[in-house]
């Protein structure tokens, strides 16, 4: 599974600094537990010494004397319990504790002392035997504490190096992250740009504001926008061409058609079969020739300039009302002043279309209102009827090409709503499509932005 940039930073930078951290940590522990111990072990040598000073030596005998007041000042401890054993040459207790842990073999003193540690009455001590001369002999004086305080000060070594390693730690994890984010700025600025494109903006994107790093990729990616580009406009001039090449001999076929529907003629029907299909076939070529203008990079005639929605469906309402007589519909028009900044011949070919599978799918007898105002400081265009109505679930494919209602009937080529969702992202618009007056029937709106 790929990672995110961000996260493979962090990942790379992180983990050597919390393994570091650590040593850090182990390392400072064990530097400052020994110099500790040290000193609690000088403690109990300087105990032992002090007790190897009373072991007395006369007339070949070797004896002991400590007053009872010093063995309770020596035995007095806060946090732990001291123990003693001192032996005689031959290995005879002269006083203390018995028991205590016996010197492990091979240890070599140092000074005549050894350090080691063990168990006594079932708990871990720390021993120090202290070798004394005797008579000319060796006496052996062993002092042991239990290992309350050095247990209490592992803990506190630990605290105070753990504590200001945890807060470097977090203020490292910070400093990385801010460095992080701050590094992948550009690359996340980089994204917010493309990502606000519409599928229409075909742009190249400028590599000044990308890190070094990251130019190859725009590069390769305006490498890509450009032959997108270009591929859109060679499908935009093929359908223009091609429809533009249609239109004449469909044109002179429908004449023709004309002429010989005019003259009775015992093959009249399929006569009126073939205007049909011609009809159909001259209005396909001039919607792709509008569809080809429509997209991104179409070939306009005109610059965008102020167009008044009004006039321009005053203008083209005569023809349409003549049509809907003929189908025994009723359209009218409910119509407001409202200004766009657009292409007049883009805007006509919408309302043409909305106009016309309006009046395609609603059946004789029915109504079919156009409408342009403002609403909410909005210009709309809009185009209701009582017909069949397109349902939720369908709203969005009928703006795809060549997508019918299944079962819908009529001869429409499921472009023209296509065609009014072209046009109206030329226009920067937006089209809602709900039901109409009463919940019957279907609504197409254009609501156009501000300004």
């Amino acid at each position: 599974m790929a990672s995110s940039l961000r996260g493979r930073l962090l990942n790379m930078l992180l983990l050597p600094l919390a393994v570091l951290l650590a040593a850090g940590a182990i390392g400072a522990y064990f530097l400052s537990l020994e110099p500790a111990s040290e000193a609690y072990d000088q403690a109990l040598g300087d105990i032992a010494l002090a007790l190897g000073e009373r072991i007395r030596v006369g007339d070949g005998k070797v004896s002991f004397d400590l007053p009872g007041a010093a063995e309770e000042v020596l035995r007095k401890d806060k946090y732990d319990t001291i123990y003693y054993h001192v032996r005689g040459p031959d290995g005879v207790p002269l006083a203390g504790d018995p028991g205590l842990p016996a010197i492990p073999p091979g240890s070599v003193p140092e000074d005549g002392v050894i350090a080691y540690g063990g168990r006594y009455r079932d708990q871990d001590i720390r021993v120090i035997a202290l070798l004394v001369p005797c008579g000319g002999q060796i006496c052996t004086v062993q002092v042991a504490e239990t290992t309350n305080k050095r247990r209490h000060l592992a803990r506190q070594i630990i605290l105070s190096s753990l504590v200001p390693q945890l807060l470097i730690a977090l203020l490292t994890l910070a400093v990385v992250w801010f460095a992080v984010k701050r590094g992948l700025a550009p690359l996340e600025g980089l994204s917010a740009d493309i990502r606000a494109r519409s599928a229409r903006d075909l742009r190249s994107v400028d590599p000044g504001h990308a890190p070094a790093e990251a130019r190859p990729l725009v590069g390769a990616l305006n490498q890509l926008l450009g032959q997108v580009a270009e591929s859109s406009r060679n499908q935009q001039r093929f359908l223009a061409n091609a429809a533009h090449q249609l239109r004449t001999p469909l044109a002179g076929l429908q004449a023709h058609a004309e002429i010989a529907l005019a003259q009775a003629g015992p093959r009249r029907a399929e006569l009126e079969q073939m205007h049909g299909a011609t009809v159909r076939t001259a209005r396909l070529a001039n919607q792709l020739l509008a569809l080809a203008r429509a997209e991104p990079g179409g070939f306009r005639a005109e610059a965008p300039a102020p167009v008044s929605l009004r006039a321009m469906v005053e203008d083209a309402a005569d023809e349409w009302v003549h049509r809907a007589l003929a189908r025994d519909i009723d359209l009218g028009f409910e119509l407001g002043e409202a200004r766009v900044s657009g292409d007049a011949l883009l805007l006509r070919e919408a309302f043409v279309n909305l106009v016309h599978n309006a009046l395609e799918y609603t059946p004789r007898g029915g109504r079919v209102t156009a409408r342009t105002g403002m609403r909410n400081g909005n210009a709309y265009l809009e185009v209701e009827d009582d017909g069949p109505g397109i349902p939720p679930a369908e709203r969005a494919q009928v703006l795809e090409r060549f997508y019918r209602v299944p079962g819908t009937a009529g001869t429409g080529s499921g472009l023209g709503l296509a065609i009014v969702r072209e046009i109206a992202l030329a226009h920067g618009a937006e089209v809602e499509i709900g039901p109409g007056e009463a919940g019957r029937g279907c609504k197409v709106e254009l609501r156009f932005p501000h300004g």
